[in-house]
């Protein structure tokens, strides 16, 4: 299958994008590139490099052009010197098909879960952002990763894996106090394509929790809390696999919500569940936690809760002695203030 970025680019760019490759692939210290702007080389080099996550070892790069020139010379900026990127390929190539191998015999959705869960149980934001960690050296070799690095990780394990994926990237929002791009990726599952955002699902796990808020959303969920892509990606529009659906933890009545806190309750479990009943409102939260105390009270419990607004998920835990807060708002992101 042709990396999808590439698929969307003109045969100019193409010509470019494939020259890219070739030289990076082999190491050159520089190589020819057909001749585009600055701007345009440097979209080509970035979507190259969402395409192909094993190219991990190129940061970034310059050029020089001669004005009768039809190509550029094209100078990569390479993280280690040759040797080193060898033996770091080695080393990437090991570790991706031991985790592959894993999960050879699963189907498709027991692969994605898999791979979703390998990020969040052995993966940890790096707040520093050392420039491995947006690369899947990150991830794969130091445990560490920013989102781009964690998305390029998710998309190698789902390539060796035979799963339909690709990279979606958003633009900064200042004015929303969003700094950065963020990047997560879309999978594609029995021709259907769904939003997979293993950072943000990684941000929101604690105390050996793991979280599924972000997994196999439609368009309209996960838009609620991310910009608009940079790049446009396919469509999704099937909400019917979305995580908390198919394991039936998608209420639209508070007296399901009220049943299920109950069996968690007794079986002595943490209860993570979808709001499906309409907007998740001020006025629907407070009726969902005043029959959560109510459910705790009658086994002698309190109720410690955790929302996730944008995304209308709670995490209810029932401690025997009243916590400090009852109520936390939480924000999934990558770590830290976005």
């Amino acid at each position: 299958m042709e990396p999808y970025y590439y698929t969307q680019m003109n045969k100019e760019e193409q010509a470019a994008y494939h020259a890219m490759k070739e030289g990076l692939l082999s190491l050159a210290p520089s190589f020819p590139v057909p001749r585009l702007e600055g701007r345009e080389l440097s979209e080509l080099f970035f979507c190259l490099r969402l395409d192909c996550p094993e190219i991990f070892y190129a940061s970034g790069f310059h050029y020089r052009f001669y004005p009768s020139s039809a190509h550029v010379e094209f100078i990569p900026e390479y993280l280690f010197d040759k040797a080193k990127i060898k033996e770091h390929q080695k080393a990437m190539a090991a570790r991706v098909n031991k985790l592959a191998a894993k999960a050879q015999a699963m189907n498709e959705r027991e692969k994605e879960q898999y791979i979703h869960d390998f990020i969040c149980t052995s993966v940890r934001y790096d707040k520093l952002k050392k420039p491995y960690s947006h690369e899947i050296i990150g991830p794969l070799g130091q445990g560490v990763g920013v989102c781009e690095g964690i998305a390029k990780t998710v998309k190698i394990l789902c390539d060796t894996l035979g799963i339909g994926c690709i990279i979606a990237v958003s633009e900064a929002n200042p004015e929303k106090k969003i700094r950065y791009r963020h990047a997560w990726n879309v999978i594609k599952l029995s021709g259907n394509c769904y939003h997979l955002d293993a950072t943000f699902d990684n941000s929101l796990g604690r105390d050996g929790q793991l979280r599924y808020d972000y997994f196999n959303l439609d368009d309209r969920q996960l838009f609620r809390d991310h910009e608009p892509v940079i790049w446009p990606v396919p469509a999704c529009t099937d909400r019917e696999h979305f995580y908390y659906r198919e394991k039936k933890l998608s209420f639209t009545k508070q007296e399901e919500v009220a049943k299920r806190a109950q069996q968690a309750i007794r079986k002595g479990k943490t209860f993570i569940f979808h709001w499906r009943g309409g907007y998740l409102t001020k006025e629907v939260l407070t009726q969902l936690l005043t029959l959560l105390r109510q459910a705790a009270a009658d086994k002698g419990r309190y109720a410690r809760v955790s929302v996730n607004w944008h995304q209308a998920v709670l995490q209810v835990s029932f401690p025997e002695e009243a916590p400090e807060a009852e109520v936390a708002l939480e924000q999934a992101n990558e770590g830290e203030e976005a």
